[in-house]
């Protein structure tokens, strides 16, 4: 008997770029072994430099790509991704409670590079009333952990294990707590909050500009696995340790003006 094709589902916005969202969602997906589709639920003006305009797409519309998608394939793990607003949060969850996919990974998009609050504070109460409750894993950075927290950004690692209690009160199963934006440590680490447990995944800190898409890329990484059967564990030590291989070849790649994004298929030649 053949076996099953894991599949996969980005619930994001397009970065026409495509060094982030559903592009680099794809892009993951399918380089750590899974079939990647997806939901949009917004489409952005962007490049290497920055975003210039963002467009929702209408909640009828992402209702209709969901019941497309949920009737036809077996979807074994969700990553969401952007969310633009509340009512599409609210919209979002409502199918994901009517389909019940077993894994489900939330990377928390609320923070700009630039700080600037990408999710109204109404919209991030929605976030954590509709969705943490449902998922499997959150994967938020350090300015996303705060955001949801209402506390100040750490700025040590002191600090990140002193809002860990916080974190671990939320209403979700697990919590990756992402620690790239301590910049002094020569490690970059992240810690999974999950059973009560602690566990610190740590590689070396790589010095470079071309960085965009970090973030969608490992969460999507981590749903690629978890739709192989992965433990929630071995998915994030596998995906840990491709985000950090895609991020030490993203010089290989010379792409736009700016930040460009990593290297997703390092394994191959573009």
């Amino acid at each position: 008997m053949q076996t099953p094709t894991p599949i996969a589902l980005s619930i994001a916005g397009s970065d026409s770029g495509g060094g982030a969202g559903i592009q680099a969602d794809i892009k993951a997906m399918s380089a750590t072994g899974s079939y990647a589709c997806t939901v949009i639920t917004a489409t952005t003006a962007q490049n290497t430099l920055g975003v210039s305009d963002v467009h929702p797409i209408p909640i009828a519309h992402i209702n209709a790509q969901l019941d497309a998608v949920f009737s036809d394939f077996d979807v074994r793990a969700v990553k969401i991704g952007m969310l633009a607003d509340a009512d599409i949060i609210r919209a979002v969850a409502e199918k994901l409670r009517q389909y019940g996919p077993k894994n489900i990974v939330l990377d928390p998009v609320m923070v700009a590079s630039s700080g600037d609050l990408l999710l109204k504070q109404d919209a991030i109460q929605t976030l954590k009333d509709e969705l943490l409750p449902l998922v499997s894993l959150i994967t938020p950075n350090l300015p996303e952990a705060a955001a949801l927290l209402g506390q100040a950004v750490p700025q040590t690692e002191a600090h990140v294990q002193a809002m860990m209690p916080a974190l671990q009160s939320l209403p979700t199963a697990a919590i990756l707590l992402k620690g790239g934006h301590l910049t002094t440590s020569e490690h970059s680490t992240d810690w999974l909050l999950a059973n009560e447990q602690i566990t610190p995944f740590s590689t070396p800190r790589i010095t470079t500009e071309n960085t965009h898409g970090t973030g969608c890329t490992l969460s999507s990484a981590i749903a690629s696995y978890l739709a192989q059967g992965a433990t929630l564990q071995t998915a994030v030590k596998r995906s840990k340790n491709y985000i950090a291989n895609a991020i030490a070849h993203a010089d290989e790649l010379q792409i736009g003006h700016g930040h460009g994004p990593v290297h997703h298929f390092y394994q191959t030649t573009l």
